[in-house]
């Protein structure tokens, strides 16, 4: 069994920096991003899905999936993004699964910015919280995606709470300076989970 880590934050929190040095390290990192995009890829069962409910107006000319347009829908519609969620989430799982249970790295790291807000906190053994505050997060997202400060605060509301997410946290990485401050809090937690990937595997004395 291998100890897992999963790692989160809000919209323009530096999740992605702070899983840029854990790659550094030699450290897999699964990315939860990428399995939601593999799940919808071109002939998946879930493209079809996707479909066959919403009609062509999600797909492009080369009948992939507009992520653009699906969001639109489901993000001005509740049961509509519920239906999507009961769709993805059990085959986004399977593929967070097998991706962690074949890295090679002494541990393994879940990125994913639902990570407390699905069952796949279910997947690890420590919850590591990239925290910024939520200006920090609209200035970052907006310089980062080009997005309006409007669209960035409805983006924030939709996700889970900085306060929630720092409570249920294990390890929180203050990310409100300079990003080259990430790198002395990473190689910290980075010893302490290789120390407890060994305790887990018994090769501790």
């Amino acid at each position: 069994m291998k100890f897992i880590v999963g790692l989160t934050g809000g919209i323009g929190s530096g999740k992605s920096a702070v899983a840029a040095i854990f790659r550094e390290l030699g450290i897999k990192v699964v990315d939860a991003d990428i399995a939601a995009r593999k799940v919808v890829e071109l002939g998946t069962p879930a493209l079809e899905a996707i479909a066959r409910h919403f009609g062509k107006k999600v797909l492009q000319a080369n009948q992939t999936l507009d992520r653009a347009a699906l969001r639109k829908i489901v993000f001005d519609n509740e049961q509509e993004r519920f239906w999507l969620e009961q769709l993805l989430h059990p085959a986004i799982g399977d593929w967070l699964a097998s991706e962690l249970a074949s890295a090679d790295s002494p541990y393994a790291i879940l990125e994913s910015p639902l990570l407390l807000e699905t069952s796949q906190h279910k997947m690890i053994n420590r919850a590591l919280v990239v925290d910024v505050a939520e200006q920090v997060q609209i200035d970052r997202a907006c310089a980062r995606d080009g997005n309006t400060a409007e669209q960035i605060k409805a983006i924030i509301a939709t996700q889970m709470s900085r306060e929630l997410r720092i409570e249920r946290a294990d390890d929180v990485i203050d990310n409100n300076g300079a990003l080259d401050a990430l790198v002395d809090p990473v190689q910290r937690l980075h010893k302490k989970y290789l120390h407890a990937a060994n305790e887990m595997a018994g090769n501790n004395p």
